[in-house]
């Protein structure tokens, strides 16, 4: 259970902003969350005084930033209980480490009339990747629906899978509909046929507990910004087995051995998967982020953001106007909704201006608007640090909509 609510405020200072002279309201965490102060002062930290490139000096600055960087590697190791640091690859965010995948094993293991599986509700960023492979390599990508209330049609699924079937990647939790997928059954499912499995996990690592072995994922991808942490910042998991066999994603200084005009021999894990200089200070305010969700307690986060779904759901659903996309059973703090037959973003902009921030779109999902036959929804995404209040000003904005709108 999250104690004392306004301490915890406190910790994160663009929550005491104002927007139009009102007090912030936000509810867009499914886009990025806020940071901390702690995350904010490590950085600041580490540029003002510890700013070396990594991996490549003898002298302090260099050392320390590399200890830094390096420790935030086990720090990510532990969070999700990889079985060793060398299975961290950092990257730019998810849809960075979608893309890695996507090249690196569809260059090694895709072919021509190959298959991969995606699923209706995917984000853009686990569409567009396996469409470019498919383009290249002339593969074909298969699609798993879901039903009206936002549930995949986990039955569909064995009739997808062939022998062709090279890999399977689907997102954790719907960042449109916020439907906990059971990621289990489909990995259950894709191993008995011998077939890998890629987790989009950017709306799942914040939200509740993430055990990569005990979910015996191939990959799993996720971003440092949706978990409290820097943007341009994110990981991927891969077992090991798969990243000796995967060849670069890019190459460039430190994913080498050795160089020579005749032959290049590449770097051990998990620095083959990382050329150039990385988004190092990025890093190690992503490690930071973790230890702060870490210290308040992954549970206790789930704990507070269930019953902030729970009293929103309620509260919207006083509204006869309302009409609610994805009812899952299983469901992570985002409600998507249209209201009083208006547009979104006519909804969106006015809740704006009175300080309240939500989302309004297609949320990168246009597939899956397309399958309810809308353009898109209003969309309110909750973090631990909001508040019941805050809930009730948005009850209280649309109350003003409506009466704007007749």
């Amino acid at each position: 259970m999250i104690q004392n609510i306004k301490k915890i405020r406190e910790d994160f200072p663009i929550l005491s902003q104002t927007a139009y002279g009102k007090p912030l309201v936000y509810f867009d965490n499914a886009a990025t969350t806020q940071k901390p102060s702690t995350v904010l002062d490590i950085m600041d930290e580490y540029y003002k005084n510890y700013n070396g490139n990594i991996h490549r000096g003898v002298h302090f600055m260099s050392d320390k930033a590399t200890a830094g960087f390096e420790k935030a590697r086990k720090t990510v190791q532990k969070f999700i209980n990889a079985s060793s640091d060398r299975e961290i690859i950092f990257t730019s965010g998810t849809t960075g480490s979608i893309n890695l995948v996507a090249s690196s094993f569809g260059e090694k293991f895709v072919g021509e009339g190959d298959e991969i599986i995606v699923s209706e509700m995917e984000h853009h960023s686990n569409i567009v990747p396996w469409q470019l492979l498919c383009e290249r390599k002339k593969a074909v990508l298969k699609v798993i629906p879901f039903n009206l209330k936002g549930e995949l049609e986990y039955d569909k699924i064995p009739s997808l899978i062939s022998e062709k079937t090279k890999l399977i990647s689907v997102t954790h939790i719907s960042n449109a509909l916020g439907t906990v997928n059971d990621i289990r059954q489909i990995i259950g499912l894709a191993h008995k046929n011998n077939i890998p499995v890629l987790i989009d996990g950017a709306q799942a690592i914040q939200h509740l507990k993430v055990d990569v072995q005990e979910l015996d994922c191939d990959f799993y991808a996720f971003s440092g910004h949706k978990i409290y942490g820097p943007t341009g910042t994110g990981v991927l998991y891969g077992k090991e087995s798969w990243l000796e066999k995967m060849p670069p994603y890019q190459g460039g200084g430190e994913m080498i051995r050795k160089v020579s005009f005749k032959k290049t021999t590449f770097n051990d894990l998990p620095f083959k998967f990382e050329a150039g200089t990385p988004n190092y200070i990025g890093a190690i305010g992503m490690g930071a982020a973790i230890e702060y969700v870490q210290n308040l307690g992954i549970e206790n986060i789930a704990e507070a953001e269930n019953e902030l779904l729970n009293y929103g759901t309620k509260k919207l659903s006083e509204f006869e106007e309302i009409v609610f996309y994805g009812t899952a059973e299983k469901k992570a703090s985002v409600i998507s909704f249209l209201f009083n037959n208006l547009n979104p973003y006519d909804v969106g902009t006015i809740l704006d201006k009175l300080g309240i921030a939500v989302r309004t779109g297609t949320h990168c999902t246009e597939p899956l608007m397309e399958k309810f036959n809308i353009t898109g929804t209003v969309r309110a995404s909750f973090a631990f640090y909001n508040t019941k209040e805050e809930i009730d000003k948005l009850i209280e904005g649309l109350v003003k909509v409506k009466k704007l709108f007749g």
